[in-house]
């Protein structure tokens, strides 16, 4: 089975169709979607080409294999649009022998944990940047921005398959990989 992981992508309509190229190139079986979908928040500038209509019209084409949880500035209005469950904190997913627990990252977060099982990878969006963090108890994996990347990381997603995460510009060029199970 192979995913693909994005978060925040925040209305921007321009990258959101980078997403949908990324998600025709790489053909994965389901899409995990963490959070920040459509509204830019009051801490971001406008992204590139804002247009929450084009924006949910592009994920609802994806609705049959997309799981998201909620982000903070993910609402009842962005359920009323959207043709997907958007509005659950979190997910418990397992996916290649990988256990996730899949957040927006606003409630749950490295420093304030979930409770999880011992090895679960915890993957979350929210800041921004791409990460991955290895604990003794668990991973903390973080896709990054699919439109408001920030620290200098690039516009980007994640991949699942066969136990190797791969973070990828919207290009779909690699620049990190991590192998979960081996």
């Amino acid at each position: 089975m192979k995913l693909l992981i994005a978060s925040d992508i925040h209305g921007s309509a321009h990258y959101c169709a980078q997403l949908m190229a990324a998600v025709e190139r790489e053909k994965p079986d389901k899409i995990l979607l963490l959070g920040d979908l459509l509204y830019h928040g009051p801490r971001n500038a406008l992204p590139e080409e804002y247009d929450c209509p084009r924006t949910y019209a592009m994920l609802n084409s994806l609705k049959d294999r997309v799981a998201a949880v909620r982000g903070n500035c993910d609402c009842e209005v962005d359920q009323m649009v959207l043709e997907f469950p958007v509005l659950a904190d979190y997910a418990l997913v397992e996916a290649d022998g990988v256990s996730l627990y899949v957040t927006h990252g606003h409630l749950w977060n490295e420093e304030h944990l979930p409770p999880m099982a011992k090895g679960t990878v915890l993957l979350h969006g929210h800041t921004h940047v791409p990460v991955c963090n290895v604990h003794e108890d668990y991973i903390y994996m973080n896709p990054g921005s699919v439109s408001i990347p920030k620290e200098g990381s690039r516009h980007s997603y994640m991949t699942l398959e066969n136990g190797l995460f791969q973070w990828k510009d919207l290009s779909g060029e690699v620049y990190r990989e991590y192998r979960a199970v081996r």
